[in-house]
């Protein structure tokens, strides 16, 4: 961690948000930002580590790591204040922790250890962009984890860990704490702590637009005019009639 910052307080999510984005896909999300000019909110290769884990929503708790160093990425740096070990032990329960990793896959940022401690926590899950290590023992802890893949080397092989809760990069994607991550099957999806009001009142509305143009497709119906609607097709749909 820099000498001259500290790490960003961790704000509560409010439970009914959670709730309501709980049933939003991260792909419905993307819909609604790319609406509000915001193109580049998908990070790239943090992948589900297994199948069936359930959708979550929590704020972003960053962990930041650079290019490894010799003199810093160390065995006994992970006995320093300023650690991953540390930063694990600030993770307040239900945030999801995402850690930029430089996209590197020959390091793993965590193993069974600490992801068995965040687990205990209460902490969300894990994103990030590198790997993970110890592979069965991860799975084992049940933490949910999104993630390129596993690596056997430990993380100071490849990279010097820094900081937490300040800015970070992850899969080409700017996170800042206190944004709110969703995380289903399609990956991770990064809301503006400025935009999640616009996004939890817009969210239910788009889901419930497609599932009526699913719907309507069942029923034959042709894409043009209905997917984008047209004037006709919204008024049908605004009156409920099929």
């Amino acid at each position: 961690m820099s000498a001259t910052s500290s790490p960003v307080a961790s704000v509560p999510l409010d439970a009914g948000i959670v709730a309501t984005l709980s049933g939003i896909t991260t792909a419905t999300i993307t819909t609604i930002l790319l609406k509000k000019g915001l193109r580049n909110i998908w990070m790239r290769g943090s992948r589900p580590i297994r199948g069936g884990q359930k959708r979550l929503v929590g704020r972003a708790f960053t962990l930041r790591f650079v290019p490894a160093r010799e003199d810093l990425a160390t065995p006994e740096s992970w006995s320093s204040p300023i650690s991953t070990r540390a930063a694990i032990e600030a993770m307040p329960e239900g945030c999801i922790a995402v850690a930029g990793a430089m996209g590197v896959t020959d390091a793993g940022i965590f193993g069974d250890i600490l992801c068995a401690r965040m687990a205990k926590k209460g902490v969300g899950g894990l994103v990030t962009d590198g790997v993970v290590r110890d592979l069965a023992g991860v799975l084992g802890t049940g933490l949910p984890v999104w993630c390129q893949g596993a690596a056997a080397p430990a993380s100071v092989a490849g990279l010097t860990f820094v900081n937490w809760q300040e800015p970070i990069g992850c899969g080409g994607v700017a996170v800042f704490p206190n944004d709110v991550v969703v995380v289903d099957d399609d990956g991770a999806v990064l809301i503006p702590q400025a935009m999640l009001d616009d996004v939890v009142k817009l969210a239910p509305e788009q889901e419930r637009m497609e599932a009526w143009i699913m719907d309507e497709i069942g029923r034959g119906a042709a894409l043009p005019g209905l997917y984008p609607m047209n004037a006709e097709t919204r008024s049908r749909y605004q009156t409920g009639k099929g």
